[in-house]
């Protein structure tokens, strides 16, 4: 194996790394050679009843560290930060994986609802990015190999899903957010990625089906191993992997590359003297139509059996 695609040595802080994916992630990097923070409160899925001895216990039986803060509260990433420097002496990976949804209808949504939400998913991982990134920095200029970071979005967050305005849209900002951040450390050698994972979660778990394809989607989505996504996210955070600024989703055996949003077709509106509604409607409605984006669901565009 290519010593490059090894983490040996690698210190890693995984969010939400106590179970589901963010537990997979945690042990293929221990697997792998990696030391591991695990940053998680044990909150439940809405965001309510933290339960500190989650991370603890699996810091005990995995050999790993345990950091039990909320780290979208003010100065708790950096202390995140600290804590893995202190504990292992550097760091070189950031796993953003930590996530709680709060799904309602529009009409019935609830602010707090929404702050909450995007506090955790949004605001959590851009104030740990933002706490890492200048340690990661200096350790290049020390010598030290280019850090790597991965955010886990969802594919909620690029195709929209029925009452996740919060959770899809703190998804799809985290995706920005990734391309940003693999804009402003590229000069460093430091990478940026987004995983949309496909695979049996407490997310998952949680979906409630409308209809009965909505049940086969939670069906075959709760037979896919969290493993393969983990396998996925070691290999985006070695040393070794040159790929940065990417949108992958995996599922089971199946690794997608994502197309990222960039104009697909142009008209040519007469100038402001003669614009009218009727000309826009022509050109845009009519010309465009074809390649306008349906409103099916990521339930829907998934719904196929997984390759395991």
């Amino acid at each position: 194996m290519n010593s490059n695609l090894k983490l040996d040595g690698r210190v890693a802080i995984v969010t939400g790394g106590a179970r589901g994916i963010g537990r997979a992630v945690t042990e293929a990097f221990l697997r792998a050679g990696a030391r591991v923070v695990i940053a998680d409160t044990g909150v439940g899925i809405d965001g309510g009843s933290p339960d500190p001895t989650l991370a603890r216990e699996a810091a005990r039986t995995l050999g790993a560290a345990a950091f039990i803060d909320d780290i979208a509260a003010p100065g708790a990433a950096q202390a995140l930060v600290d804590f893995a420097l202190k504990q292992y002496g550097a760091l070189d990976a950031v796993v953003n994986n930590a996530a709680v949804m709060r799904d309602v209808f529009i009409f019935k949504a609830q602010r707090e609802d929404w702050e909450q939400v995007l506090r955790t998913n949004l605001s959590g991982a851009f104030s740990l990015i933002a706490a890492a990134t200048p340690h990661m920095r200096e350790a290049v200029k020390q010598g030290r190999a280019p850090g790597r970071i991965v955010n886990m979005v969802s594919s909620a967050g690029l195709y929209g899903n029925l009452g996740q305005s919060a959770y899809a849209s703190s998804k799809a900002g985290l995706f920005g957010l990734t391309r940003v951040v693999a804009m402003d450390m590229a000069r460093s050698g430091i990478h940026c990625n987004a995983v949309a994972p496909f695979a049996a979660t407490r997310v998952t778990d949680s979906i409630q089906p409308a209809n009965a394809a909505q049940a086969q989607y939670k069906a075959r989505a709760l037979s896919v191993p969290a493993a393969y996504v983990a396998h996925l996210v070691a290999w985006l955070c070695a040393s070794g992997c040159g790929v940065t600024g990417q949108l992958f989703g995996v599922r089971g055996r199946e690794v997608f590359l994502f197309s990222q949003p960039r104009p697909v077709a142009r008209v040519v509106v007469p100038a402001l003297d003669e614009l009218t509604p009727e000309a826009i409607d022509t050109l845009v409605s009519v010309e465009m139509g074809e390649h306008f984006t349906d409103l099916s669901t990521d339930l829907e565009a998934f719904n196929t059996e997984p390759l395991l």
